[in-house]
């Protein structure tokens, strides 16, 4: 079970989460030493300072979340506050209407001014919402996200129209390679699920339901 726990990103990021129960995701998080926590902006202050004794346990935060539309100068803004406030990974979220629109270059760059606000001091993942792309757009925005030189690519918010599925990690993987992170996140809630993520070439798994996954359970929150 310790071995799966590393894989987690032990996640809250509902709107209405409360400092009581980012406390509580952080002290479950060095309890079970799950990858990372992954907390809105505004809670990475409070997670780094939890975690200054516990450097097995990540720091991350999303940027552009959730949809994905800001300008590129505000997510590199984002990810260079997040850092300076603790962050050690960040979830950025592509602009999905550039990518539909055939707008590879701004894509690019969009990933690409993250991956330079956090060069050297962050992961950088990036999150493509696989719910709303067809396979050729999933392909072509990991493709974008290796050359803008992301560490890892992430299937979903958790937020939209839906999650993780194997056949996507699968694509993902086969799509960046050996050298690229690829996590799956929304949905996946057991054991069960968070293996058969793996098997398809996940090497990150985030959950909001990390507690029941290590423990066997099925969660019940569908990001």
């Amino acid at each position: 079970m310790k071995d799966i726990a590393r894989y987690i990103d032990h996640t809250a990021l509902k709107p209405e989460t409360t400092k009581e129960e980012i406390i509580k995701l952080v002290e479950e998080a060095k309890e079970y030493t799950f990858a990372s926590v992954c907390v809105n902006p505004t809670w990475v202050s409070l997670a780094a300072e939890m975690l200054k004794d516990t450097p097995d346990v990540k720091v991350c935060t999303v940027i552009g979340f959730p949809l994905g539309a800001t300008t590129p100068e505000v997510k590199a803004f984002e990810t260079t506050n997040a850092i300076k406030n603790g962050a050690t990974e960040v979830d950025m979220v592509i602009n999905v209407g550039e990518l539909k629109n055939g707008n590879d270059v701004f894509v690019e760059e969009d990933i690409r001014a993250v991956v330079k606000a956090a060069e050297g001091k962050a992961l950088t993942k990036v999150i493509i919402e696989t719910s709303l792309l067809t396979n050729e757009e999933k392909v072509r925005a990991c493709q974008l996200a290796v050359k803008a030189g992301a560490d890892f690519v992430k299937t979903s918010t958790g937020f939209s129209t839906g999650g993780a599925t194997v056949e996507d990690i699968a694509l993902m993987r086969k799509t960046v390679g050996v050298n690229v992170g690829v996590k799956a996140s929304g949905g996946v809630r057991s054991l069960e699920d968070a293996k058969s993520m793996i098997e398809a070439g996940a090497t990150r798994i985030g959950a909001s339901s990390g507690v029941s996954i290590v423990r066997g359970q099925i969660g019940t929150e569908s990001y």
